[in-house]
């Protein structure tokens, strides 16, 4: 059993149209070029593959891709982009669900490792990621650096995004190491607004190397973004990649 919420099916039917600046040319062309780099001429496995905002594409490039999706409903919509002897998907969660052979790349983009909501189930995807790689495979995660340092005393709150069609705020729970990500967003042509939340486990990026290291893993390089900007004290993100010892 995982922690993960489950998506519902009109969440996955929202999806692509909410997340459409995540799927532009500016955001996908440099996530798919470091993700075809690192895998190569070997196997991609996605996991939490979704609606395959970067499995189709990825695919499109002629890099072999398998998925993990613990919602039903979000493949469902990724079968109106692709047919499964394409895109092979596995319905299960990511921390435990196999997938056939071997990959020369895992990755887990867009803050989702968060969506396991324990440190163990955290671990879990690593050692589960590994077990998945060939001798010299790489893991990639995409997540962002907790704000934390946006909250003065007292202070639970951080916005994220504030818009004409949809404001955005994180909680936290700083005890729980938690944050509950808050959406109020405007729904249809009447000015309503729909509102929607949902809980994350936050990591910081030396948590994940001690959870890599458990599962085998070494860190090879930590980026700022997919275009491969240096990691900084500044960054609200990062993109790292570990490899399973050849």
């Amino acid at each position: 059993m995982t922690t993960s919420e489950l998506w519902s099916q009109a969440e996955a039917e929202r999806y692509d149209g909410e997340e459409n600046e995540m799927s532009s040319a500016a955001v996908l062309g440099p996530t798919v070029d470091f993700l075809a780099e690192l895998a190569g001429d070997g196997r991609a496995l996605e996991f939490a593959v979704g609606t395959g905002r970067v499995g189709v594409p990825l695919r499109g490039r002629g890099v072999p891709v398998a998925g993990i999706e613990f919602s039903e409903h979000m493949v469902a919509v990724l079968r109106r982009k692709t047919d499964e002897e394409t895109l092979p998907v596995v319905i299960g969660d990511m921390a435990t669900a196999a997938v056939p052979g071997e990959f020369a790349l895992v990755y887990l983009v867009y803050n989702t490792i968060s969506n396991l909501l324990t440190q163990d189930e955290q671990v879990e995807c690593f050692r589960n990621a590994a077990r998945h790689l060939r001798p010299g495979g790489r893991f990639v995660i995409e997540l962002g650096v907790p704000p934390l340092r946006l909250l003065p005393p007292g202070q639970v709150a951080v916005p994220f995004d504030v818009s004409a069609g949809h404001l955005g705020f994180d909680t936290f729970d700083l005890a729980e190491q938690m944050l509950v990500s808050h959406h109020l967003t405007r729904d249809g042509a009447d000015g309503r607004y729909r509102r929607g939340a949902s809980r994350h486990r936050y990591a910081w990026p030396a948590e994940l190397d001690l959870m890599a290291r458990i599962a085998g893993l070494t860190l090879e390089r930590r980026v700022a973004d997919w275009d491969g900007s240096p990691f900084t004290q500044e960054s609200t993100k990062h993109i790292s990649v570990w490899r399973r010892p050849v």
